[in-house]
């Protein structure tokens, strides 16, 4: 139970990859504070048992993710571990079909909330001198992904990001990083056209998209109190496709 006594964030929880890596934190003795915008994380957290806490929130909105960030500090008076996983693909077209919105809509729900949701972590989490905060990127932010230009962009953001804040607070036992998945087999795949999913999946030199439960499993160790001497790093989980 390597997480007993520590609580947790995570962002996106009511299913995928954000529910999945909550499952593996709750499992492995955590308090867990599920962040979604959707109400159907309340029977998530309610069927995840009482170490789990649900709270609704648009983590594009400062004043939203601030009170979320507070309510899970407040559970047991600390923060030990966020995950920030929320976030869509937008619409997979070449960028002259491309609207402000696309764009504008991609940005803020995969960038800018990782920007608030660390901002407000951190300064929660300086004062104790702990913290673990895992950022989940994409293969696309390193290499670029064609039809999908803001979620490739906002992504290669999240990198810089992780890299960032890791080099500001490497001394004071907050760790951050990135994770890079390649695809994996959630419901933000079909945001995506068929052409575009079979063009991915066949970059992924093991023939197969990636689950749930194995991004889990990375960012478990990451948030762990074994990961010391590794920050700002990224951590590819890409069936062969990055191999760098």
């Amino acid at each position: 139970m390597r997480f007993g006594g520590r609580t947790a964030l995570v962002t996106g929880a009511a299913r995928g990859i954000g529910l999945a890596i909550s499952e593996r934190l709750l499992a492995e003795g955590a308090r867990v504070v599920l962040v979604d915008r959707d109400a159907e994380v309340e029977a998530v957290a309610k069927r995840l048992g009482a170490s789990a806490r649900a709270h609704l929130a648009d983590v594009t909105v400062t004043a939203e993710v601030d009170r979320a960030v507070a309510a899970a500090h407040g559970w047991a008076d600390r923060l030990d571990i966020v995950v920030n996983n929320a976030g869509i693909t937008g619409r997979s077209y070449p960028i002259w079909e491309l609207t402000d919105a696309d764009w504008h809509s991609v940005m803020a729900a995969d960038l800018t909330s990782v920007f608030l949701v660390c901002r407000a972590a951190v300064k929660l989490m300086r004062p104790r001198g702990y913290g673990r905060i895992v950022n989940i990127a994409s293969i696309a932010g390193k290499e670029g992904n064609p039809t999908l230009v803001p979620y490739s962009s906002a992504k290669a953001g999240v990198i810089g990001l992780t890299k960032a804040l890791a080099k500001e607070v490497a001394t004071q036992g907050i760790l951050v990083h990135a994770v890079a998945p390649a695809v994996i087999g959630t419901e933000l795949l079909q945001q995506m056209t068929q052409a575009t999913v079979d063009m991915l999946v066949a970059k992924i030199p093991m023939g197969r998209v990636g689950t749930p439960a194995e991004v889990a499993a990375l960012v478990a160790w990451l948030a762990s109190e074994e990961c010391t001497f590794t920050t700002g790093a990224v951590h590819d989980l890409s069936g062969g496709r990055a191999t760098y």
